[in-house]
């Protein structure tokens, strides 16, 4: 993908950043996602807001599909797997044609990496050479039904501004409550009668 955005600094000029997307996080208002590329040997990574009013363009270069939906061990992978050119030109799809999926897998480089890959069922990945008990403690650790949890999953695309009203309402519903037990509680008080000597 190639980004457009305005330059803060330098009023009237644009800087076009091109790189591979590696995450898409959010929903609405508040989506973003992050590219990634290598630029003089060094690993740059640019997060954007989709609808930043500060972009006037958004170009996708080369369409294809990955076999994980996030690419952030490409952070542990040699710089081969996220160098492009940044005069790259758009690479056009014919219409009809479907979406192609790319098989590559990559190799990483030896540990430490940035998050216990083995635990995260990556199907674009080469074999990482680990001992066998770090995939035991994966399946250990493997929580495989939250795919099929649609609450989990529609709590993570709601929009923070319709998340404050919805915890508003919960929080009045819940304080409305709380003073109905204490108005129950005092009415249950029992008072021991006191004898008169």
């Amino acid at each position: 993908m190639a980004v457009l955005s305005s330059n803060q600094h330098a009023p009237n000029k644009a800087t076009r950043f091109v790189g591979i997307c590696i995450q898409r996080l959010g929903c609405g208002l508040r989506a973003n996602f992050t590219l990634r590329n290598v630029i003089k040997h060094i690993g740059t990574e640019m997060k954007y807001q989709l609808y930043d009013p500060t972009i006037p363009k958004i170009e996708v270069l080369l369409l294809e599909k990955r076999l994980d939906d996030e690419l952030l061990y490409l952070r542990d992978a040699p710089n081969e797997y996220s160098t492009f050119d940044e005069n790259m030109e758009v690479d056009y799809l014919p219409e009809g044609v479907p979406v192609p999926v790319n098989p590559e897998m990559v190799k990483l480089k030896p540990r430490p990496w940035h998050a216990r890959l083995e635990r995260k069922n990556m199907k674009g990945l080469a074999d990482l050479g680990l001992e066998d008990r770090f995939y035991e403690r994966a399946e250990e650790l493997a929580t495989p039904w939250e795919k099929y949890d649609l609450m989990k999953q529609y709590r993570k695309t709601i929009p923070e501004e319709e998340q404050k009203e919805i915890f508003a309402e919960v929080y009045s519903e819940l304080h409305e409550v709380e003073v109905m037990r204490k108005k129950l509680k005092r009415k249950k008080v029992f008072i021991k009668p006191t004898k008169n000597v």
